[in-house]
């Protein structure tokens, strides 16, 4: 870390909490490869009681004084705020973010899920979490929480475990020491996720003697740790015995911006890779190196040649359960994993050589001491074929005709629709539901940042707004949001937000009357899809097995400010998606598909228990295939 060298030694300036607190930040920067960029780009904000006097005055002011110190922005919804935030940071690859204030009580409680989220998917974002009053004066204030065994809890305080750093700012000058620890924590790539200073009410309109130098502009350089050549060559080592190695390329490549160096890899060893959720797009869909998707909805080729592995070079992923298709995608018995990863706890899972390293370093660094390996002609082409094989089945799908012969269209058709009005650098965006799977296995992505599904914490209700911040983050791109209307109805009111900013994003809505992914996983557990359809309850029978709902989800929409597109038909489908397209508003398209269809699917597993003792024949025919799956998982140790 940086800062400016002008002394102001023993200089103060006089400001309350909340403005030294906006003037801080407006002047923290990040830097990696000599590149500066401004680490907030500004801060979302809902006010109540507690900030409204606090961050809500200082944001006024700088915004009549200083206005591209911290741009202020409006949200619905704290919890769609910081999903905002994430998305801006996940496709400004960790380097930008936004900060997010909200009031008191239910207002900063409502972040929680998005604190949780940002920090699953290790992606920064600032939270600045109103509190009860300090000094107790008036306690108990309005929406606080009152504990009999402490004075000094708040709701607040169920941040802490869902925060990769967490202080309360009890007193002024306890903020210069809260606000550099919290910089440090958004730009360590290794520790970095949601960052919650709690804010009491009283402390952010209270005034203090600052010193000057506190608001000099600091820059913080996020670093790329290099690999140590024994390390490497270890590694190397290992790789040089296989006969059948496979790589997993996480979302630590992208947002390494080493996917030319994996590139140069792949091509110079002849090591095919397949990507998570995070990773796709590591490479271009079309590669003939690129297997696609791995694990619980990875494609049949990844899956195939996973299983084949017998040395597993996993780049920047974490190892989630959909990845490793809960521990039984990789079934050679003598399997080894090499891990590069800067973060020491993923670089060591599955018992794996860790390479505790950036990939932009480590993947030169070890195709040097590779030099001279490749696998075999034969096993390069039988990668390829089996790669174009599976891209000749997902466009198949996508001009099955189904919709042809039936109410409603596939969910397939609608994706491949999609994919073929959008240009190579526009971004798809989507959270939850079946919709992820398919996009995992089928979505054929071309740039690197074309690709983004949040799927570490899969939070329904992510989409639109995830979506805005990376049109924020990525102006010059359409961004298109797949969302099924289970989601949809989650957290639709950041559209007001879209329509109030002008941020153009295609909203392409897939109405089926229920919850198709975890309808499907109900039946396959033997559930029956209970509970998954959105139905009248039957005055007969007492059970949510009646007619249809009436919801007019596209009048949602209108009612919002947003154009509509209604279709039927795939030729009124590519219609709409073409038109929005061309427009340069937010826009929704709503489309009618069927709940139950299945799209093309490897044979990936996902662990999900099944009820051990029943009475139903489903749930017992369910269990038996259960046993036989669960068989196949090993320790990995």
């Amino acid at each position: 870390m940086t800062s400016a060298a002008t002394s102001h030694a023993g200089q103060t300036v006089r400001l309350t909490v909340g403005q030294a607190v906006v003037r801080f930040l407006g002047n923290q920067y990040s830097e990696r490869d000599g590149v500066r960029h401004k680490l907030f780009a500004g801060c979302f904000g809902i006010f109540g009681h507690g900030n409204v006097a606090g961050l809500g005055q200082a944001l006024l002011q700088a915004e009549l004084e200083e206005p591209d110190l911290l741009p202020y922005h409006q949200g619905r919804n704290e919890q769609a705020m910081v999903h905002i935030a994430v998305g801006y940071a996940r496709q400004k690859d960790r380097l930008e973010t936004f900060a997010v204030t909200a009031s008191v009580g239910p207002g900063s409680s409502n972040m929680l899920t998005g604190a949780a989220l940002a920090t699953i998917n290790r992606l920064p974002v600032l939270l600045l979490a109103s509190d009860i009053f300090a000094t107790r004066v008036a306690s108990p204030v309005l929406q606080e929480l009152e504990q009999p065994f402490g004075y000094d809890v708040s709701v607040n305080d169920a941040f802490r475990p869902l925060s990769r750093f967490f202080d309360r700012v009890w007193r002024p000058e306890q903020l210069p020491a809260a606000l550099l620890g919290a910089m440090r924590v958004l730009t360590d790539p290794v520790d970095t996720g949601a960052v919650t200073l709690a804010l009491p009410e009283d402390v952010q309109a209270e005034a203090w003697d600052w010193p000057v130098e506190l608001f000099a502009e600091r820059v913080w350089r996020i670093g790329r740790p290099v690999p140590e050549p024994e390390v490497i060559a270890r590694a190397a080592e290992i790789i040089r015995g296989a006969t059948a190695p496979l790589i997993v390329s996480g979302g630590g490549v992208t947002y390494a911006e080493a996917n030319e160096e994996l590139r140069a890899f792949v091509e110079a060893t002849g090591i095919p890779i397949s990507e998570t959720q995070a990773g796709k797009g590591s490479l271009p869909f079309d590669h003939p190196l690129n297997l696609g998707a791995i694990g619980a909805t990875g494609s049949p080729a990844a899956n195939h040649f996973a299983r084949r592995a017998d040395v597993v070079i996993g780049i920047g992923t974490r190892y989630s359960d959909f990845t490793t298709a809960s521990k039984t995608i990789w079934q050679h018995p003598d399997v080894q994993f090499v891990n590069i990863n800067v973060a020491g706890l993923d670089a060591f899972k599955l018992a794996g050589y860790p390479v505790v390293a950036d990939a932009k370093r480590a993947l030169p660094a070890l195709a040097t001491a590779l030099d001279g390996y490749s696998t075999g002609a034969d096993f390069r082409a039988e990668v390829a074929a089996r790669a174009k094989a599976w891209d000749a089945e997902v466009v198949a799908s996508h001009h099955s005709g189904y919709g042809d012969g039936h109410e409603f269209l596939s969910q397939a058709e609608v994706l491949g629709a999609v994919e073929g009005v959008m240009a190579p650098t526009d971004v798809v965006v989507c959270a939850a539901g079946s919709l992820p799977g398919d996009l995992h296995g089928m979505w054929r992505t071309r740039d690197r940042k074309g690709y983004h599904v949040e799927y570490g914490y899969s939070c329904m209700g992510y989409e639109i707004p995830g979506a805005i911040g990376v049109r924020l983050a990525a102006p010059d791109r359409d961004v298109f949001v797949t969302v099924g209307d289970g989601s949809y109805l989650m957290m639709p009111t950041e559209l007001v937000t879209a329509v109030q900013e002008g941020i153009k994003i295609i909203v392409v809505l897939l109405q089926n009357h229920g919850y198709a992914s975890i309808g499907a996983l109900a039946q396959s557990l033997g559930v029956q899809r209970f509970g998954t359809k959105y139905r009248y309850r039957n005055a007969e029978s007492g059970r949510l097995d009646g007619g249809k709902l009436p919801v007019d989800l596209a009048l949602n929409a209108e009612s919002m400010g947003i154009t509509v597109y209604r279709c039927k038909t795939l030729a009124e489908l590519k219609n709409a998606l073409a038109a929005a397209k061309a427009g340069d508003e937010p826009c929704l398209v709503h489309v009618d598909t069927d709940l139950e269809f299945e799209s093309p699917k490897g044979d990936g597993w996902w662990d999900v228990p099944v009820a051990q003792v029943s009475t139903l024949d489903s749930t017992q025919d369910a269990r038996t295939r259960y046993e036989k799956f669960r068989a196949d998982q090993k320790p990995y140790l």
